[in-house]
């Protein structure tokens, strides 16, 4: 059984900083309803302003953590070379979440839709990823139970995941030009190449974090790998808002190429990230 300090559990928020908490957050309720109000926020310019707020919450969770006198040693190296993964996870997801912004208008413009005389709806295609993570995350799991310590280190996946997502974005250039033209197919294939990055990637995010995090800031650290998903998540958005279907091409090309450059730097100073890790896999 568990031990017996086990199952007393301390209280996270103690009764005498509550209204501290309640006080801050009612004060923060009322700034981002007088700035809604005053129109400093709106939906035009949401994406901007999370990605603004996340960069500033990234640096200070950061600069806390560092500059506390408690994380020095293997600590402190572990929390460095999270900086490099979370730069890189936030690029992959700012590709990644194209599923539900520039891949759904391109479904519905470029696509050719048709099945034997049925056009199927554009919001199936939200499905052919879940179908294949079902698939496949079986397959991957087993593949890095059976290489074992043999397997890619979490950096190396981290970088790969990145460019093999770039190289998503640039399978877009080889589909026909067209409203209707490009075939289903050829979407199914780049949605494929969608999934086998994000299983690279995406499983071993919150284990390397927990891992990294010293115990003493394990809470603030799975806030930074969050963050890091939410940031790139605004930044997907931002990023959709310079897709023209008119002439798209630019578009795949360089968010596809600062994919790869980010993957490969990434895979280029894996070792050294790996070094800092300092024993995590």
């Amino acid at each position: 059984g568990l031990p017996e300090h086990s199952h007393h559990v301390a209280n996270p928020l103690p009764a005498a900083k509550r209204r501290g908490y309640v006080v801050g957050g009612v004060v923060a309720l009322v700034v981002v309803a007088a700035l809604v109000a005053t129109g400093i926020i709106s939906a035009e310019r949401l994406a901007n302003i999370v990605i603004g707020a996340v960069v500033v919450a990234t640096v200070a969770y950061f600069a806390i953590i560092l500059r506390d006198k408690d994380v020095t040693g293997v600590a402190r190296t572990r929390v460095l070379a999270f900086i490099p993964l979370f730069v890189c996870n936030a690029v992959f997801w700012s590709l990644y979440q194209q599923q539900f912004t520039v891949v759904t208008i391109y479904s519905d413009k470029r696509l050719d839709r048709d099945l034997f005389g049925w056009e199927m709806p554009v919001s199936w295609v939200q499905s052919i990823n879940p179908v294949f993570i079902i698939a496949l995350a079986g397959v991957f799991a087993a593949l890095w139970t059976r290489l074992g310590r043999r397997q890619p280190s979490t950096p190396l996946k981290f970088g790969v995941a990145t460019v093999v997502m770039g190289l998503a974005f640039f399978l877009f250039l080889l589909m026909p030009a067209g409203a209707g033209s490009a075939p289903l197919l050829g979407l199914v294939g780049i949605l494929l190449v969608f999934t086998i990055a994000e299983l690279l990637i995406s499983p071993v995010g919150l284990s390397m974090t927990t891992k990294l995090a010293p115990p003493k800031y394990t809470t603030q650290m799975m806030a930074l790998f969050f963050l890091s998903i939410s940031l790139g998540t605004a930044m997907a958005g931002t990023l959709a808002g310079y897709y023209d279907e008119s002439s798209e091409g630019p578009f795949f090309f360089w968010v596809g190429l600062v994919a790869v450059i980010t993957g490969l730097v990434v895979v280029a100073i894996s070792k050294p990230i790996k070094r800092l890790m300092a024993g995590v896999d």
